[in-house]
């Protein structure tokens, strides 16, 4: 292979690694528990329980699979739990 191919090969791996960093820093409004937990690298049993348990500040909405609801967390949520923790139990 010529150098420029070389070149050209390893300036699409960083391309792509640049692409994926910025694509998992992005913010949304809201998270799913799955999305929550892999955020806190916690098990979404585990999250699923703190939102239960009022130990996050969780809402639940419709999913869009007949009457069922799943818990969501906001953004703000998630910057509360990485700075203070875990709410205390009521």
């Amino acid at each position: 292979m010529s150098d420029i191919h070389l070149v050209l090969e390893r300036l699409a791996t960083i391309e792509a690694a640049v692409t994926q960093l910025v694509e998992g820093q992005q913010t949304r409004d809201w998270y799913s528990v799955s999305e929550f937990a892999k955020a806190v690298g916690r098990a979404e049993f585990t999250v699923r329980e703190w939102c239960r348990l009022g130990r996050v500040r969780a809402s639940k909405k419709r999913n869009g699979r007949g009457r069922a609801f799943e818990w969501v967390l906001s953004h703000d949520e998630l910057l509360r739990f990485r700075r203070d923790g875990l709410l205390p139990v009521t």
